[in-house]
């Protein structure tokens, strides 16, 4: 199937900017083990995975209304609760700022994880990856409730302890 004509793993009519909680996985191209390494059920982050971290915790501050939670860097790919906590961005100045949405939030995380993690492989000679970071798309998970945040919440928790059970875990 030509790259073009890709079926998208969106729901069709559902608005992604509007609040909410959203479960995010996010997979490195080929799975490629890049931020660091499972030791006795814990993940041990490399320089790579705490940039990872570092740039997910930021993100409240450079998006007005997007908050962050539970979040767990493994070794080829990344988990995270993004909260979008009000529609209509009104930014430090008394312009309204566009809505953002969860595509949007997705992109520049991994553009600016990219483009860091150039600089790391250029400046400090961090492994490197072939033709992109990321994998093209993401999967993505409305969260309806409480009930379902906190499970949610508790799988992403517990990952490192099931990485050999993990789909992404490399065979």
């Amino acid at each position: 199937m030509s790259p073009k004509f890709r079926k998208s793993l969106r729901l069709h009519y559902f608005d992604y900017s509007q609040v909410g909680a959203y479960f995010i996985t996010i997979v490195t191209q080929n799975r490629a083990c890049l931020f660091g390494d499972i030791v006795n059920e814990e993940m041990i982050l490399n320089d790579a995975g705490r940039m990872i971290e570092q740039i997910y915790l930021e993100i409240p501050r450079v998006m007005t209304g997007i908050n962050v939670d539970t979040y767990q860097v493994m070794p080829n790919h990344f988990h995270c609760i993004i909260l979008i906590e009000h529609d209509v961005g009104a930014g430090p100045s008394a312009c309204p700022q566009p809505l953002i949405s969860l595509p949007d939030i997705v992109g520049r995380f991994k553009s600016l994880t990219t483009l860091r993690y150039i600089e790391g492989v250029k400046m400090n000679k961090w492994q490197r990856f072939y033709k992109r970071l990321w994998q093209r798309n993401y999967y993505e998970h409305v969260v309806r409730n409480e009930i379902e945040h906190q499970a949610i919440a508790d799988y992403i928790f517990c990952n490192p302890q099931n990485w050999e059970k993990d789909l992404e875990y490399p065979q």
